[in-house]
């Protein structure tokens, strides 16, 4: 395994990612513990001591499976990463019961990790309203006790609201974790996010190096050009080496859910094979075959001409997310964010947008799609 600098400590490039681990009959909830603990024996032994974890994951049940599984190992051993779920607005008053809780399920004395959970548009208000909610004084007192070693905040957001959380609490925070791979670097910015992070010293720790596995296996015609260029590596290790050229990169989670998917994932990142500038060029260039988005270029003639005063651009850009990831969590959570008479329910059909759209977009009917997909 190769590692990274952290504040002087030595993190493996790969991380366990303890959303998806093995279940008993497809039940999200039922963690196999026979299974995800030889996953977690194998890794340890191969170097693969970080294990990141959450309140929701496994409905609730992760933490308590790994805080079972990872008594076994001296606990100067491994490094464990929880967060605070503030993607549920009803916890937002309950940071110091859920966060007792948490320690309580893991059978810790610390996390050497701890995250906001996902700042975006939904809860950044929230998350820093110290005042009502007191969750940043509150974290910030269990690092002086000991209690969090290091804290950092999870995003899915926008670049606008990553920096509005940043201008606000970024002094405090010493990592953050976003979504990141090849696909997303233009598609969803991350290459934005990775600059701004990069300018502020923040070390990025990567979720969704494969996009949930999708970018582990591609079309016969995509494959076949990377093959061309790297004829002995899997597929999924271009995910890993895209990854390991971004310096700011301190650590990669994969969510794996099979000692398969361990393995190989060990075997990759155990050497480093950063890519080469004409490799990512290709590399990026297949990114964009694989997306079939509307081709919006946010000119925003549409804007002016709809009754409703839509931000029909950005509605547009979550569109083409949602159907990107096949109907995944982000885009519906960006559009609860909004107010009731900007979402794209809100839509009259009266498309006044469509006979101005340069592009010939039939936004309207784009729109109306969208609202019915996140009903």
């Amino acid at each position: 395994m190769i590692y990274r600098n952290f504040k002087g400590k030595q993190l493996p490039f790969l991380g366990l990612g303890c959303m998806r681990l093995p279940v008993i009959d497809n039940d999200e909830n039922n963690i196999d513990m026979d299974k995800a603990k030889e996953m977690v024996s194998y890794a340890m032994k191969h170097g693969v001591n970080y294990f990141d974890t959450a309140w929701g994951y496994h409905g609730g049940n992760s933490e308590e499976a790994m805080g079972i599984i990872l008594k076994e190992y001296p606990r100067d051993s491994y490094y464990v990463a929880s967060k605070f779920p503030g993607y549920d607005l009803s916890n937002m008053d309950k940071v110091e019961e859920i966060f007792e809780q948490q320690l309580a399920k893991t059978g810790m004395k610390y996390f050497d990790f701890y995250m906001l959970h996902n700042v975006c548009e939904l809860n950044v208000k929230q998350y820093l309203d110290d005042e009502k909610y007191g969750i940043m004084s509150y974290l910030l007192r269990q690092k002086e006790l000991g209690r969090i070693k290091h804290l950092g905040f999870s995003t899915h957001g926008r670049l606008r609201t990553m920096r509005k959380f940043l201008d606000a609490v970024g002094q405090h925070m010493e990592f953050c974790q976003i979504q990141l791979n090849w696909l997303d670097w233009d598609f969803q910015k991350a290459s934005e996010k990775v600059k701004l992070l990069s300018k502020r010293n923040i070390p990025i720790f990567v979720m969704e190096p494969l996009r949930g596995g999708r970018l582990a296996v591609l079309p016969k015609d995509k494959d076949i050009i990377l093959k061309e260029l790297r004829p002995d590596e899997p597929t999924a290790a271009w995910g890993f080496r895209f990854l390991q050229g971004i310096d700011n990169v301190a650590l990669v989670l994969s969510g794996m859910s099979n000692m398969e998917q361990l393995k190989e994932n060990i075997e990759i990142t155990s050497v480093s094979r950063p890519l080469s500038d004409r490799e990512t060029m290709v590399l990026l260039y297949t990114a964009t075959g694989l997306i079939d988005p509307i081709p919006c270029t946010a000119c925003r003639y549409c804007t002016t001409h709809c009754p409703q005063g839509l931000d029909i651009p950005t509605l547009l850009s979550l569109y083409n997310e949602h159907k990107t990831t096949e109907n995944g969590f982000i885009a519906p959570m960006a559009v609860a964010s909004l107010p009731d008479d900007k979402k794209p329910s809100s839509c009259l059909g009266c498309k006044a947008c469509n006979d101005v759209c340069p592009q010939k977009i039939q936004i309207s009917e784009a729109l109306a799609d969208f609202a019915a997909k996140i009903k």
